[in-house]
């Protein structure tokens, strides 16, 4: 009777959970500002916080702000929350937010981050938890940008070279995990931060295993060394047994990037519209996404992303048409005796883009086209035929943001030598709507400016859109609540509970 009073008085002792996850590369810089390789930017996302974050619906809602008002088109005033503190103890504030934007502003750091707040004035604390951010005109993304993680002033104020700190390597910030240890070409744990300002997590450690094989990152799924993992179609649908899918929830999203036909619009042959609808008219982008994802995928129509403000309710859907396709080419002057010719050029280590040239290849030669393949490695292709536009047909894909920023793609000036409308789109009424949009700083008129933006640009077909090919994540059952969104799966991963 004694000892089994005793074990009622001990407190209840609950196991530790961990997340077990793979990373395929080391993280180079853990800080928001230099982040710019995709492991270095996951192991960030963690450990710091802007001030304001997308929520699972994609809309903007505060992080380390409270909240947010525009005094004008120029002045943004932000009001942070209170409490928030570093991992080190110490408290967040108003100075942490203006000294990370002089810092990336200063000679000290080169970051491509920097262009994102181009059109910022000033950045200075009205007191301890307000901070006013003025704009040298009015800009839609003034909200947006502030998504950057907040560095704390208190431990880089004194930082001579903050591209060599060893900060970079032992982050402190104000995230929900906080950085226990990390080795070179090894493993990566994070720990939950128990002062979390929304609260602690309920996962206490990620322990990031460090595969940079795919397949051996594939096969810890099968062996149930992960709780997450993403899969390839193939392995969906052919490599799956039955245990397998009883251990891990199969998650299918709509993925976050598109591929495109792209054409040189400098040329002759491809300035004709004609000849860009024919061709668009004859790629059965539905048999590409059978054949190339086992149908996990849509297809693309247009060049912003599907659920975000910029899509429009009605869209221009191209049908397919070989019939149709062959007479619009004849009205051009295509048929047997002169063939429409051209090359397609795209890169050797993505195999799935080469598949598809093939596969496009052998669709357009039902409506006599005959088409050439061209494949180069990587840096090859861009130094030698994007950068200096020396294509005729280019196969690539962009990323789709929820806040797409078409001056990058689609307006003339970036129509250069570096910029990215590699395909030599103008037209000024995109122009001048893409000039007015970005002056704006209401979204629901962005977005009513985008979505009309996105049917003038498909119908100009400087692209063919091809397809969005779907992700597929595999997530232990034990874990709840999972919630698929627009954003993906993590966003509410602080109230994740593994057994």
């Amino acid at each position: 009777m004694r000892t089994l009073l005793l074990a009622l008085l001990i407190p209840l002792q609950i196991a530790a959970s961990t997340l077990h996850l793979s990373l395929g590369a080391n993280p180079s810089r853990i800080n928001p500002l230099l982040a710019t390789d995709s492991a270095s930017g996951e192991i960030s996302g963690w450990i710091f916080n802007g001030l304001v974050k997308f929520d699972k619906n994609g809309e903007i809602v505060g992080d380390l702000a409270e909240s947010w008002n525009f005094e004008s088109p120029v002045k943004l005033i932000f009001h942070l929350k209170k409490g928030v503190k570093w991992h080190d103890g110490r408290p967040f504030g108003a100075d942490d937010v203006v000294f990370t934007f002089s810092l990336l502003k200063s000679s000290k750091i080169f970051t491509p981050y920097v262009s994102d707040f181009r059109y910022v004035e000033s950045v200075r604390a009205l007191d301890t938890f307000s901070v006013e951010v003025t704009y040298k005109e009015p800009y839609f993304k003034a909200l947006a940008i502030w998504m950057m993680g907040i560095l704390p002033k208190h431990l880089w104020v004194d930082v001579e070279d903050p591209m060599t700190s060893e900060l970079n390597r032992k982050p402190v910030g104000t995230g929900p995990y906080r950085l226990k240890s990390m080795q070179n070409s090894g493993d990566v744990i994070l720990e939950a931060y128990d002062d979390y300002f929304e609260h602690r997590p309920n996962i206490d450690t990620i322990h990031y295993h460090f595969m940079p094989d795919p397949t051996t990152s594939f096969l810890m799924l099968k062996a149930k060394k992960l709780d997450m993992g993403s899969l390839t179609p193939l392995q969906r649908e052919r490599q799956l047994d039955p245990s397998f899918t009883e251990y891990y929830r199969i998650v299918q999203m709509q993925g976050r990037g598109y591929t495109y036909l792209g054409f040189n619009l400098t040329l002759p042959k491809f300035k004709d519209p004609r000849v860009r609808r024919a061709l668009d008219m004859a790629i059965d982008k539905h048999e590409l996404i059978r054949i190339l994802f086992f149908s996990y995928g849509r297809v693309c129509h247009g060049p912003f992303m599907p659920g975000t403000f910029a899509y429009p309710k009605r869209i221009i859907e191209s049908r397919y048409d070989p019939k149709s396709a062959k007479e619009l080419l004849a009205q051009v002057g295509y048929g047997e005796e002169k063939p429409l010719e051209f090359t397609i050029s795209t890169n050797a280590n993505n195999t799935t883009r080469l598949y598809a040239a093939q596969i496009i290849q052998h669709q357009l030669a039902k409506i006599g086209v005959k088409v050439k393949i061209r494949v180069m490695e990587w840096q090859a292709f861009l130094n030698t035929v994007v950068t200096p536009r020396r294509f005729e047909v280019i196969l690539l894909g962009w990323s789709l943001g929820l806040i797409p920023d078409a001056y990058a793609l689609w307006h003339s000036d970036s129509d250069r030598l570096g910029g990215f409308n590699l395909v030599g789109y103008r037209n000024e009424k995109v122009d001048a709507m893409i000039e007015r949009a970005e002056k704006l700083t209401d979204m629901r008129k962005v977005g009513e400016i985008y979505r009309e933006m996105f049917n003038i640009i498909a119908a100009d077909r400087p692209y063919i859109f091809l397809y969005i090919p779907d992700s597929i994540t595999a997530v232990n059952r034990r874990i709840t609540p999972i919630v698929p969104s627009i954003i993906g799966i993590m966003h509410n991963q602080i109230d994740w509970i593994k057994p």
